[in-house]
């Protein structure tokens, strides 16, 4: 990863941060990334194909058990969110990012408030600028809607909560089939899932326009990176750019795995919050967004996390006293807080146990 700037960009004012909407015929230095092939990138071919799940596949808790520990990442087809709806929120992405960038700041994002436009949390711990921009959702997104398209406000803020409840609904249910993939029994999950059904998870929605770039090789739409949440299910057109670090195994190194869009699926991440439940057995995915050269990439990530004032520490069913706890409970908002001081190190900080490899 590349070295921590001396001052985190975040002090930095948001009209620096953001070039107008990347007009440049070359990468900027403010965006010139030197790292970037730290690892082999390998195509999605054979074995290094990121897994495809169909959701009503009667195999189902095996599939996703053999992704979350092999992987971490997996695919999902029969989800049952309606292409419509994902044609409706692709049509607003663009509208939005489309705004000029004097517009777009009058919903920037401000210290007391995580929602609006601007960069992704990750960029003060690098010295260097992504190629992207982001919008990000928590809650109602009436307020920063209305200063964006004052007349015009309530076309986007029907989509996003129509996606909002849906997802709320498909990542409830994501989250009580990996738990099963677990060898918890139903009964195991009652007593030990911090969300008992979609209307307790705690959830946000982050919307990203990766511009086309004139030299890709030099520049990243967005950062290595793990999620903080339980699980990321993310939405791409049918622009490629998403990447996956695969640990090395007996098929080859460590290397980066690209995930190519396939229409109407999603891609399902796991986060920090569920390495810690799974008490380390399924591991957080370390993934990064590469831009394009000719084709502007859109994508959308929903986080699922449990109500933020709930610890979650490994389950009891996945410890016995040969393997204890390997990290102590935590909240959502704690451990935000640690990520935003240690970054890929948050953790790091939280255990007191060792992993089983």
């Amino acid at each position: 990863m590349p070295s921590l700037p001396e001052k985190p960009l975040s002090n930095v004012p948001l009209q620096l941060h953001q070039p107008k909407n990347f007009q440049f015929d070359s990468v900027p230095e403010s965006h010139a990334w030197l790292d970037l092939h730290d690892h082999p990138i390998v195509d999605p071919i054979g074995p290094d194909t990121v897994p495809l799940i169909d959701l009503t596949d009667p195999k189902l808790t095996a599939k996703i058990s053999k992704a979350c520990e092999e992987w971490g990442v997996f695919q999902i087809t029969r989800h049952g969110i309606q292409p419509d709806l994902l044609t409706r929120l692709e049509e607003q992405i663009h509208r939005i990012f489309a705004l000029p960038a004097d517009r777009k700041l009058k919903a920037a994002k401000s210290p007391s408030d995580v929602s609006g436009y601007g960069l992704v949390p990750i960029s003060s711990f690098f010295s260097k600028l992504m190629w992207s921009e982001g919008f990000t959702i928590s809650g109602s997104p009436l307020h920063h809607a209305q200063k964006l398209w004052p007349d015009d406000y309530s076309s986007f803020c029907d989509v996003v909560e129509e996606f909002d409840n849906v997802m709320r609904q498909l990542g409830n249910k994501l989250l009580h089939k990996i738990l099963l993939s677990l060898g918890l029994s139903k009964d195991d999950i009652i007593r030990a899932c911090p969300v008992r059904d979609w209307h307790d998870m705690s959830a946000a929605v982050q919307l990203n326009s990766y511009p086309p770039c004139p030299d890709p090789d030099r520049t990243i739409g967005l950062a290595a990176h793990t999620d903080s949440s339980f699980l990321t299910l993310l939405y791409q057109n049918s622009v490629s750019g998403l990447q996956v670090l695969r640990p090395k195994d007996h098929t080859g190194p460590m290397r980066w795995v690209t995930v190519p869009p396939v229409p109407n699926t999603f891609t399902v991440n796991i986060g920090d919050l569920m390495h810690v439940l799974s008490n380390g057995r399924f591991r957080s995915v370390m993934h990064r967004a590469m831009v394009n050269p000719a084709k502007h990439r859109i994508s959308v990530g929903f986080f699922c996390g449990p109500p933020m004032d709930v610890k979650v520490g490994p389950i009891n069913k996945l410890t016995w006293p040969e393997r204890g706890p390997v990290y102590r409970p935590v909240t959502w908002q704690e451990y935000q807080r640690l990520r935003r001081k240690l970054f890929d190190k948050a953790l790091e900080a939280i255990k007191i146990g060792e992993e089983i490899a």
